[in-house]
C-alpha cells in the first residue's frame, strides 16, 4: 500500500499565515505531497477577483492574494510534482478557475473540492483532466470543540457515519466524483475499503495531531491534511 499523501492545509497555516505565498512554501519545505488553499469571489454578490481566503471575513483581514498569483507561484520549477487542491467555498464561479488553472497547464495536477453539491456536475462537466472531491458533512465550524453544541455533534457523527459512506460511494460509482475530502470524525475503517471498492480516494482533515495522523495512516486513507506537516513522520533520507 503507498504511503498516504501529505496535504499541507492552506500551505501550512500553523507555520506562516495560510492561503500565503509564504505558507505554501513552508508546505514545500516539510514534504508536502499536495497544498491545499480557499478560493472564494472577492464580493459576497460573486463578483470581483478570486482570492485565495477562507470566508469574507478572512479576505478583510489582509490584502489576499489573487487566485492567478497563487496559481503562478505554484506552478513553478520548485513546486513540479506537487499537486494543489482548490477549495471552492461557494459556488458560481467554477469555470472561472477552471480556466486560470487550464491557461497554466495545471488540471491534470489539480483535485477541486467543495462543500456545494451543486458545483459538482459543473466542475465535471468544464473539465476531463480535473479530479472533483466532495467535502463532507457541510459544516461551517467544528462543532465537536463546543461543550454547548459537543453531544449533539456526537450522536450527529454516529448518524453521518452510516450515512455518508453510502451517498459517497454512490457518486463514485456514478462518476460525479473522484474523491471524498472528509472531516476526521467520519472516518473509519468501514469508510476507508468502501471507497476502495468504489474506486475513489479518500482524504481526512482537518488533523492536527500526530498519533492520529499515524492512526489514518495505518487505516490507508488516500491522504491526510493537516495545518502543521511538522506532524509527519520524517521523510527517509
Amino acid at each position: 500500500m503507498p504511503r498516504p499523501r501529505r496535504i499541507g492545509h492552506k500551505g501550512a497555516d500553523h507555520i506562516a499565515p495560510g492561503n500565503t505565498l509564504a505558507s505554501f512554501d513552508a508546505a514545500l519545505t516539510h514534504g508536502c505531497d499536495m497544498v491545499e488553499f480557499d478560493v472564494l469571489p472577492e464580493h459576497p454578490d460573486g463578483s470581483g477577483a478570486l482570492i485565495l481566503a477562507h470566508d469574507f471575513k478572512d479576505a478583510g483581514k489582509r490584502t489576499p492574494l489573487t487566485l492567478e498569483e497563487g496559481l503562478d507561484h505554484l506552478s513553478s520549477q520548485a513546486f513540479a510534482g506537487v499537486e494543489i487542491d482548490v477549495d471552492l467555498k461557494t459556488h458560481g464561479y467554477e469555470d472561472r478557475v477552471i480556466a486560470a488553472l487550464r491557461e497554466r497547464g495545471m488540471e491534470d495536477r489539480t483535485l477541486i473540492s467543495t462543500m456545494e453539491v451543486v458545483s459538482l456536475p459543473v466542475l465535471r462537466r468544464a473539465s476531463d483532466a480535473i479530479r472533483i472531491g466532495w467535502s463532507v458533512p457541510k459544516v461551517k465550524r467544528n462543532y465537536l470543540a463546543n461543550p454547548a453544541t459537543k453531544p449533539l455533534a456526537l450522536a450527529t457523527v454516529q448518524i453521518l457515519r452510516r450515512t455518508v459512506p453510502r451517498a459517497v460511494t454512490r457518486a463514485m460509482r456514478a462518476g460525479e466524483i473522484d474523491a471524498v475530502m472528509s472531516h476526521f470524525s467520519l472516518v473509519t475503517p468501514h469508510f476507508v475499503r468502501a471507497v476502495r471498492r468504489a474506486g475513489g480516494e479518500l482524504y481526512v482533515w482537518t488533523v492536527d495531531d500526530a498519533q492520529r495522523i499515524r492512526r489514518f495512516e495505518r487505516m490507508g486513507v488516500t491522504g491526510v491534511i493537516t495545518n502543521d506537516p511538522r506532524l509527519f513522520d520524517p521523510l527517509p533520507a
